[in-house]
């Protein structure tokens, strides 16, 4: 509507121009005298002379610059752009694009706002990580020592008179702990290690700085004295989440997923831990778990004692809440009244992990945490979820209209397949508000097929199934990453074309990784981009978003595939950790933008 006013008040103002204001005052008064039939016709043909200059001089204010491939400068442009993922000399390049606000994808470039296509970046050059997550105002990586880095406008808190604006290189925040995992919240980040333990430091660095000078190290081991071994005192700028329950012999922490304000754990025995980052951790039940107990500091900060507490849904402590009657009472509290006086902005707001009782003996192999959702993949492929369900999130069909499940409840998935075909759900992936399924379905025969299924909120095409709906109960067949085949030359038949990895972006753009090796001359993984599109996060170089997966390209026209290589691996502190390592290429959704780096396999 903006656009086309625009263009309306622009032809208006040229035949203004063209003819003069009395001229056209004194047409009209004319025309009022003329028949009807010569009325209309003046006014079909002014109607007619704006429309044909409005398409032949468009104005579009979001429109970017179109490079010029016939231009030699537009070429030294293009091929500065789309340099290879593995350079001739073997550099491993990684590609950033979509907006750089608050300096998350492209901390070096502070003045750049926005990258409108794939561009490679020198902070990353030659760097593979573990694992690194992105989110609106911060984010974190862990390097090849299994250290953790943070950076971004949220961390180190730049701002105009700032005088740390100038800082923008990754900080090291947590050192020899052997990091594998991350996620990250609007105030905290949780890091796994290797061994099982789970930490959470603060996004910010001045929480950090003020914590550490604080309050002493937690360890009174003779090894932490820096006397006998060269020991040197750890400054506890973090915390460490222990579990209520008493874990197995050999038993530990493998996966972690945090939602908004949430976080599951999942042990290697199949068992699901929940765990309250904020007071408002289970307002649609996503928590999993009402009852609990978190240290209470007011007493005793060196041997705090434990404060039982409750957090009750929403839709449980007034059931009433959307309806309209004459007049309502208060709202209904939906937390204990001693949990006023707690401070959830501490990292040490809750040190443990809670089992969820209803699913104990299920045997879980896979975790996922939407915004305000929890889901969870059986070892047999079922699924179950429960949460926040507005916009049809869980995936329960049109027969549950209830918007907060607050019991694990199965998810069908099978309902849009004929009777006669099985149904195995092989990975869950959630972001925001939207849900997508990768399934297997068999029909008996010898071929296989697998689909990408999509519910939720797809007002920016998020579903990829060609629909712009703010609502998607029952999960849709995604296009284009659906019932694909290729032909395998070891098994000498079609086969399926499974995902690899698929990250959802909370703001509604999706990025997902086809894995094409197994055909012939497969040279890699085809990236597919779909969703929001308003910060150039899907990488096309326009801002209008996409509603079906398309392939993404280099700048200079050719496919965007992921690469696998042996490369010598550097950390983030610039020292050669390994040679001859093993390493792929990982694509990443954050808030309005995407990222492309070397991951360690």
């Amino acid at each position: 509507m903006f656009r086309n006013s625009l263009r309306v008040a622009k032809a208006t103002s040229l035949v203004s121009r063209q003819y003069g204001t009395s001229t056209v005052a004194q047409s009209a008064r004319q025309l009022s005298k003329a028949p009807k039939t010569a009325l209309l016709g003046a006014s079909f043909a002014l109607g007619a002379g704006t429309l044909w200059y409005i398409n032949h001089d468009a104005l579009y204010l979001d429109a970017s610059a179109a490079l010029d491939s016939t231009s030699p400068l537009d070429q030294a442009k293009l091929a500065a752009l789309s340099v290879p993922n593995v350079g001739p000399d073997g550099t491993l390049n990684s590609f950033t694009w979509g907006s750089n606000k608050t300096n998350v994808i492209s901390p070096e470039t502070p003045k750049i706002d926005s990258v409108r296509m794939p561009t490679p970046v020198k902070w990353l050059q030659n760097v593979a990580l573990r694992d690194l997550a992105l989110h609106e105002q911060h984010a974190a990586c862990v390097d090849a020592r299994g250290d953790v880095y943070q950076w971004g406008d949220g961390f180190f808190g730049a701002g105009p008179s700032d005088p740390r604006s100038q800082e923008w290189a990754p900080k090291q925040t947590l050192q020899g702990k052997d990091i594998v995992q991350l996620q990250l919240t609007d105030s905290r980040v949780f890091a796994l290690s290797a061994s099982g333990e789970v930490y959470v430091l603060s996004s910010h660095a001045a929480a950090q700085e003020s914590l550490a000078s604080s309050e002493p190290s937690s360890s009174s081991s003779w090894l932490s004295l820096g006397g006998w071994l060269g020991g040197q005192d750890d400054p506890q700028h973090y915390a460490e989440l222990t579990p209520n329950e008493t874990l197995s012999r050999r038993e530990k922490f493998i996966s972690i997923s945090a939602g908004a304000d949430h976080l599951l754990a999942l042990t290697s025995s199949g068992r699901v831990f929940s765990h309250p980052v904020t007071k408002n951790a289970n307002s649609h039940g996503q928590l999993g778990v009402r009852t609990f107990d978190v240290p209470d500091y007011s007493s005793d900060p060196a041997n705090p004692s434990r404060l039982p507490v409750e957090l009750i849904p929403k839709s449980l402590a007034d059931p009433f809440s959307k309806s309209s009657p004459l007049s309502r009472p208060a709202a209904a509290r939906t937390q204990s009244s001693n949990l006023d006086a707690v401070d959830d902005r501490h990292i040490r707001f809750c040190d443990k992990l809670f089992e969820v009782p209803a699913l104990r003996g299920i045997d879980v192999d896979q975790i996922a945490a939407g915004k305000r959702s929890s889901f969870v993949k059986t070892a047999n492929g079922r699924v179950l979820g429960w949460g926040a369900n507005e916009y049809g999130q869980i995936g329960l069909g049109r027969d549950v209209t209830l918007d907060t499940i607050t019991k694990p409840t199965e998810i069908a998935l099978w309902r849009s397949a004929p009777k006669d075909v099985s149904t195995r759900c092989t990975s869950i992936s959630a972001g925001g508000d939207l849900t997508l399924f990768t399934v297997e379905r068999t029909d008996g025969s010898a071929m296989q097929t697998v689909d990408v299924l999509a519910c939720g909120n797809g007002q920016w095409g998020g579903l990829g199934n060609a629909l712009y709906r703010n609502a998607q109960v029952e999960p849709a067949r995604a296009k284009n990453v659906s019932g694909l085949l290729e032909f395998s030359e070891k098994t000498e038949n079609l086969q399926p074309i499974v995902p690899h990895s698929i990250s959802i972006s909370p703001t509604g753009h999706v990025v997902l990784t086809l894995d094409t090796e197994n055909g012939p001359g497969g040279s890699g993984r085809d990236v597919m981009v779909w969703g929001a599109n308003y910060d150039y996060q899907l990488g096309n170089g326009k801002r209008s978003s996409l509603a079906v997966p398309t392939t993404l390209l280099r700048p200079d026209g050719s496919r965007f595939i992921l690469a696998k290589s042996k490369a010598d691996v550097k950390d983030l502190s610039g020292k050669l950790w390994k040679r001859g390592v093993d390493v792929e290429q990982r694509a990443v959704a954050g808030y309005g933008n995407s990222i492309v780096y070397w991951r360690i396999c």
